[in-house]
């Protein structure tokens, strides 16, 4: 016998009586701890939320397809690569950085690009933001800069003074920094934005040679952005702006669109390049390595469930797949820990196995247990490695191309300090009514910052970025460029 489908049940599935009314000793009388109903309602319900992420906490997300529009198989084996018109499902959330699960979409902040294409490999996780480079280079200053970006412990509220003075003491900031402070920092939509994987990557392909990589996604619809007051309209009028501009795109049939491209490096040149290509904090030129288009990623379902699918959604840069492998940059080093443990803490030790982060080939090793096991568990199969019943074994041709590497073990900075060249070449490249906003947002940014040394030490790294600048940025906070530099 089964229930009808129409039927209120219990999450084991009987049938419930009322749902309007708790059980009480009479009518006034107190409630009954024997209405299990109510209870296994009230205890889920206060378990309805899993910890919200520690960033990235708002975002949106949709389905889609990757298409591969030009060949790149000379420089990767990765199978979802492998051909001109191959098609390959993915999911991708776009996110702000610093807010909470109930912040605003329209502030200043960057916006996280992640994409997982479901490949016949394995699922490949290309974890990136809006813009091709970030505040820090080390992992190590992580955890403090989010700090800076949090709320104070004593007041609770948002603290200018400790983000500008982590900025302004760790001038490698500076290039976000320009880039966040400009136009692009607050994009009209999450449409009109590009995407980027940021970090520096190596493709390998079917004879194993390599070539270091970056990744671009131009938006199809233009780049878009918002003024300040726009902006800020719009984060009290209706603050899931963003959200509700995706998903009503996406309803109505107007599917987002973007063209990846990538910069290709031949290895030997990390050697000799003017600047560290494994450094986050810094862009190839595209004189020196030219996009090279690869394929079209288009958005065009939208989640049935936003917890299912958004919320429990884990992507990081470690999930990778034959043909793609990781570079030296030290950000990136880091995530490949911070982003796969911070998945088990928040959604648990078998993420990978909810729908939404589910391989769409099979998956055979000898993980077994932890909370939330849903299938068979390996069932009764050989649960350890190696065995002589059978089991799945490594397939030697999918190791991880080799790299040499040599020096001592130390807490080594990177050898490249140059944080000047590349701010000061952006804001050169601006108009002077792109370069006025800027300097105005900059100012108005800076203007509640308690410290007058963190002011004028900020001013003194966009001065050396170029003069004009740094000026300008002074001549609003009603201050001068320190003597010493000029």
């Amino acid at each position: 016998m089964t229930t009808n489908k129409n039927n209120l049940t219990t999450s084991w599935g009987a049938p419930v009586g009322d749902n309007q009314n708790s059980m009480t000793a009479g009518s006034r009388g107190p409630t009954l701890i024997q209405d299990v109903h109510l209870l296994e309602k009230l205890a889920h319900f206060n378990r309805e939320r899993v910890p919200e992420r520690v960033v990235h906490a708002k975002g949106a997300g949709a389905h889609g397809y990757f298409e591969v529009t030009n060949d790149v198989s000379a420089y990767t084996k990765a199978a979802f690569l492998s051909e001109v018109g191959k098609r390959t499902p993915l999911f991708v959330r776009f996110s702000t950085v610093a807010g909470e699960n109930g912040s605003a979409d329209t502030v200043r902040d960057p916006r996280g690009f992640a994409v997982k294409f479901y490949t016949e490999e394995g699922n490949y996780d290309l974890v990136g933001n809006n813009t091709p480079v970030f505040f820090i280079r080390d992992a190590i200053k992580f955890p403090d800069f989010i700090h800076t970006q949090k709320r104070d412990p004593r007041t609770h509220l948002k603290n200018p003074t400790a983000v500008w003075d982590f900025w302004s003491l760790s001038p490698e900031s500076l290039h976000q920094v320009s880039i966040l402070m400009s136009d692009r920092g607050i994009p009209a939509t999450l449409r009109h934005m590009h995407g980027f994987g940021s970090h520096t990557f190596k493709w390998v392909n079917a004879e194993g040679d390599g070539v270091w990589v970056k990744y671009h996604f131009k938006t199809e619809q233009g780049v878009k952005n918002l003024s300040p007051d726009v902006a800020a309209k719009l984060a009290g009028e209706n603050p899931d702006y963003h959200t509700e501009d995706l998903f009503n795109a996406i309803e109505k049939g107007d599917f987002p669109s973007w063209k990846l491209y990538v910069q290709i490096m031949p290895l030997e040149d990390a050697d000799t390049y003017r600047f560290d290509p494994f450094d986050v904090t810094k862009v190839w030129s595209q004189k020196d390595y030219p996009l090279i288009e690869v394929g079209r990623m288009v958005l065009d379902r939208n989640p049935e469930n936003y917890f299912a699918e958004v919320e429990q959604a884990t992507f990081s840069p470690g999930t990778l797949v034959p043909g793609i492998d990781v570079s030296p940059d030290k950000m990136l080093q880091g995530r490949l820990f911070a982003y796969s443990d911070a998945h088990r803490y928040r959604v648990g030790a078998n993420h990978q196995a909810l729908p939404i982060n589910r391989p769409r080939n099979e998956v055979n090793n000898y993980q077994r247990d932890g909370q939330m096991r849903f299938d068979d568990n390996g069932g009764r199969s050989v649960y350890y490695e190696p065995n002589s019943f059978g089991g799945p074994t490594e397939s030697h041709e999918n190791k991880q191309a080799a790299y040499p590497v040599s020096g001592v073990a130390d807490s080594v900075a990177y050898d490249h300090n140059d944080h000047y060249t590349q701010a000061g070449d952006l804001y050169r490249l601006l108009s002077e009514d792109e370069r006025t906003r800027l300097v105005a947002n900059i100012v108005e940014a800076m203007k509640p910052v308690e410290k007058e040394e963190i002011k004028l030490r900020q001013i003194q790294h966009f001065y050396k970025a170029d003069p004009e600048y740094g000026t300008r940025v002074a001549d609003g906070l009603g201050l001068s460029v320190p003597q010493q530099i000029k």
